[in-house]
């Protein structure tokens, strides 16, 4: 099959795995880097996607839920204000600028802030092969022995069963997080994770399928909102909070809390030491780990309240208490042991529905890179080594190319997997791919 832009024998600069955010910042800033320019000097990009659109947390799109960064972290304006690929731009297409403005907020709906994204990769279209699965990445040698490029392999969408091979002189790795679930977990029709939330209650209430309790684990912003959608969505069914905390934590936000997002944070983050390192990250983890927004924690603390007063309570909160175990019954529904804590006491609910709103983890980039993990450095505890320009540290006989988006907070901090600098790193890694490229001539 071919790519959207040539055939498979052509050698690209950079070749993209994964098309989120990351790698769309990155693509744009090579498509502004390109215009006008002859076409001996452009970069020649390609980006592979596995999904068959571009799609970023579509379970968890709820309607009335707000980004929790601002619209100016987008994915231009803080390397290029001007571009034209920004979320201000993006609302002026629409015809909703002067709307969006009249609200007074920083922070836009998550959903219109995905159909900016969709609006963005839209653009990009010819530089994006989607329904690419990547099976292999493979180093090439040239004549001297130098591993000068790498081979991305891709099940080929047109052809099941065969592959399709792109070469690349550098690879930008976005592939972004995974669901995690506690050690033994199994995902089922009535056990989920978080971020099957959206099509999971659709498919109950298209089904007609009773709802009279839903249990969700979690503490963190994810939770508390899969607590507030399912109560909302199930208006007769109880909803049950599990969590070890003795109540939510909220987010910080604050002013100079913030700062450890700014892009100068991370030129101080990387050059610390290591004990300074985990001390900030120690120190900050308030502003974005098993965090909840405070508007969110009072608003679910009031309908609590509310019904506590009305006596007829659907929203429970069983604070310092861990499930136990999770047994299906016959009919289908789930018998759920919930530990108190402090006392050792358990109680086994019965539930329709339990949701595990326990967070994500990375992705195993070593199962990814396969051959080309082999020629990556790594630190003393076996972590990847990757520069401040985000590209992997390599052995000396390698020229090609690997970088990172994402992966990289033991280096580069608590941004590492958020879109706080997500315009800041995709200028920086196109910069070095440019100054790589001009070496190389």
């Amino acid at each position: 099959m071919k790519s959207p832009l040539n055939g498979t024998d052509t050698t690209y600069d950079v070749l993209g795995i994964g098309f989120g955010p990351s790698n769309l910042a990155l693509a744009i800033a090579v498509e502004e880097h390109n215009a006008g320019l002859p076409p001996e000097e452009r970069l020649n990009a390609l980006f592979v996607e596995r999904q068959p659109s571009f799609g970023w947390h579509r379970g968890m799109l709820i309607s009335d839920a707000t980004m929790q960064v601002s619209f100016l972290k987008d994915l231009v304006t803080l390397r290029d204000p001007s571009s034209d690929f920004s979320f201000l731009y993006f609302l002026r297409e629409r015809g909703r600028l002067t709307d969006f403005l009249n609200q007074k907020t920083l922070f836009p709906l998550r959903a219109e802030f995905h159909e900016y994204f969709e609006w963005a990769a839209e653009r990009l279209g010819h530089l994006v092969a989607y329904d690419h699965v990547v099976t292999a990445v493979r180093p090439v040698r040239d004549d001297s022995g130098v591993v000068a490029h790498f081979d991305v392999v891709c099940r080929d969408p047109g052809r099941p069963g065969r592959t399709v091979s792109y070469r690349a002189r550098d690879i930008s790795v976005a592939i972004g997080l995974e669901p995690h679930v506690p050690p033994g977990v199994e995902l089922t029709e009535r056990v989920w994770h978080n971020s099957q939330l959206l099509p999971r209650v659709a498919e109950f209430t298209a089904a007609g399928t009773p709802v009279r309790r839903a249990v969700v684990l979690g503490a963190g912003q994810s939770a508390a909102e899969t607590v507030d959608y399912l109560h909302r969505s199930f208006p007769e069914a109880e909803v049950c909070a599990v969590f070890a905390k003795y109540g939510y934590t909220p987010a910080d936000d604050s002013p100079f809390a913030n700062r450890i997002f700014d892009p100068e944070a991370v030129d101080v983050y990387f050059e610390a030491p290591s004990e300074v390192k985990q001390s900030l990250l120690d120190y900050h983890r308030s502003t974005n780990y098993s965090v909840v927004d405070m508007e969110l924690i009072e608003a679910l603390y009031a309908t609590a309240y509310q019904e506590k007063v009305a006596g007829h309570e659907r929203l429970r909160f069983l604070n310092v208490s861990r499930i136990r175990d999770v047994r299906t019954r016959p009919g289908g529904t789930l018998d759920i042991s919930v530990e108190f804590l402090p006392t050792g006491e358990q109680q086994v609910l019965e539930a329709d529905v339990l949701v595990n709103a326990t967070g994500y983890r990375p992705r195993d980039l070593g199962a990814l890179l396969g051959e080309a993990a082999k020629v990556c450095l790594r630190d003393d505890g076996d972590a990847l080594r990757v520069d401040r320009d985000h590209r992997v540290e390599t052995a000396p006989d390698v020229t090609a190319g690997i970088y990172l988006q994402g992966s990289t907070e033991h280096t580069h901090g608590l941004t590492s997997t958020l879109l706080s600098t997500t315009a800041v790193r995709a200028g920086e890694i196109h910069r070095s791919l440019v100054a790589r490229r001009v070496v190389a001539r």
